[in-house]
């Protein structure tokens, strides 16, 4: 990772981890630690919010420039050819997320045995900046996590289906995050740095029905770029068969307030109502929201919502 980019990670509050690799506690991880507070995941798939680590592999290089991504668009670095090793990514990871959690120990709105448990996670959000699949050990690395009993969430733009082909082992949920219902609009929002991405997104949604874990649509909806047009959103969707459908409302923080404003951010309302058509449309149901996080699920309810941790090996 060249210094500036480590530079603005760091100012930003996340801890770099090896060559490439970062962690930063998420609100949610504090909120359940003072405040009992869990986040939507809690709410959808049964995830102890003060138990997840939330990482990422590759900080520092992203192939799409999203206008609603909190990430900073001046992140991208190419000085470092070599990648972690997964099992030193993962212990590098697991120590970052416990200096994190550290000072929640003297705070009397902590309980020491949810502390405790806060220093041991369970669960892995392989996510927050840059592209993860990107990383050439994923596969190793999410099967450490499986190995240590600790589930993982993969989030994906899906721009890179040879990766998720070959990909072994599957991680407990996968996240496809679909931010347009067209290739127009899929320009306009996510800026791909090559004219082959949407052709992509389109090959890694036709393969999902194919891969033996739970799957996961993301729209992410910004009011006035890419809100709307459920017709053509259920059609992708229906091309996917994912277990669940995420309609979730831009959020103006981070870098993304550069780029976008408040008036961006979609109301939870708007959230529901494009969620309640998308399901209509594919014959599905509202299964639960979070007003607090813009956030809707939709599937069909006869799917098992709450994930099982995987049993650490012997």
């Amino acid at each position: 990772m060249e210094s500036h980019v480590r530079q603005i990670l760091e100012k930003q509050h996340y801890k770099v981890v090896g060559q490439n690799g970062a962690v930063k506690l998420c609100h949610w991880t504090r909120e359940q630690l003072l405040r009992d507070r869990g986040c939507y995941k809690a709410d959808f798939y049964g995830i102890a919010s003060h138990r997840c680590l939330q990482m990422t592999p590759v900080a520092d290089h992203c192939n799409l420039k999203c206008l609603f991504c909190w990430r900073s668009h001046t992140l991208d670095s190419y000085a470092a050819h070599e990648r972690d090793p997964p099992i030193d990514l993962l212990e590098g990871a697991l120590r970052a997320q416990r200096e994190l959690v550290s000072g929640f120990k003297g705070d009397a709105r902590c309980e020491l045995s949810d502390w405790l448990e806060a220093c041991q996670p369970k669960h892995v959000a392989i996510s927050l900046a840059g592209e993860p699949a990107l990383y050439p050990h994923l596969g190793e690395f999410i099967a450490e996590c499986h190995r240590r009993g600790i589930t993982t969430f993969l989030v994906t733009n899906g721009t890179l289906p040879a990766v998720l082909e070959r990909l072994e082992p599957l991680p407990t949920q996968l996240y496809v995050t679909v931010a347009a219902p067209n290739e127009e609009i899929y320009r306009r929002t996510v800026i791909p740095k090559s004219s082959q991405e949407w052709k992509n997104l389109l090959r890694t949604l036709a393969l999902l029905p194919s891969l033996d874990t739970r799957t996961v649509i993301r729209h992410t909806l910004v009011d006035g770029l890419n809100l709307g047009w459920e017709e053509e959103y259920a059609a992708l969707d229906a091309i996917a068969e994912p277990w669940f459908i995420e309609p979730k409302g831009y959020v103006n923080v981070g870098e993304s307030k550069q780029r976008l404003t408040m008036e961006h951010m979609p109301s939870h309302e708007a959230i529901r109502g494009f969620a309640r058509r998308l399901a209509g449309l594919l014959g599905l149901e509202v299964l639960a929201e979070r007003e607090d996080s813009r956030v809707v699920l939709i599937g069909d309810p006869a799917r098992p919502r709450f994930v099982s941790c995987p049993q650490p090996a012997t």
